[in-house]
């Protein structure tokens, strides 16, 4: 099955989401590019509806407002980093936009969804080097990115000196 859809690249601004953006903009430019941010919507919310007797704290007005404000801000925040990402994508060569995706389930989940939607031709994500075991040690989120993911993947950004 040919994939004519953008390259989906996951990125959180850390030095290796980072990393692995430049490598993948080094493989695909000038291919068409969406830089993902997934964030976690609904957890001011949350917090603003939790029982208080099961945390057993005095009782306490909702602020719904104040979540909103919050969800808005986390929103708002998620899109900037997007379009930050976005703008190093373009700097590499590809031809990128940013945008902040509610993760409904998980992070592995939302992308793998958003490249099977969009026809992605690949999905590219950062690896972190273990700091206590000294190597690559596939996480959650890249293990169950290549079990659901409806295209290749792309795994790159630990550079050798990594302590991140």
């Amino acid at each position: 099955m040919m994939h004519s859809g953008p390259v989906i690249v996951g990125f959180d601004g850390s030095p290796a989401s980072g990393r692995a953006l430049r490598e993948a903009a080094a493989l695909l430019a000038p291919r068409p590019a969406l830089v993902v941010v997934a964030w976690e919507a609904g957890r001011a919310f949350e917090a603003a509806t939790l029982p208080v007797k099961a945390l057993e704290m005095p009782p306490a007005a909702l602020d719904i407002r104040t979540a909103f404000e919050a969800e808005t801000a986390a929103y708002d925040a998620a899109q900037q980093l997007a379009e930050q990402g976005a703008a190093l994508a373009r700097q590499a060569g590809l031809e990128a936009d940013g945008l902040a995706v509610a993760d409904d389930v998980t992070v592995a989940e939302t992308l793998a969804r958003l490249a099977g939607e969009l026809g992605g031709q690949v999905v590219v994500i950062g690896a972190h080097r273990h700091r206590h075991l000294g190597k690559l040690v596939p996480g959650s989120t890249l293990s169950e990115l290549l079990r659901q993911a409806p295209c290749p993947v792309l795994v790159g950004g630990v550079a050798h000196d990594d302590q991140d």
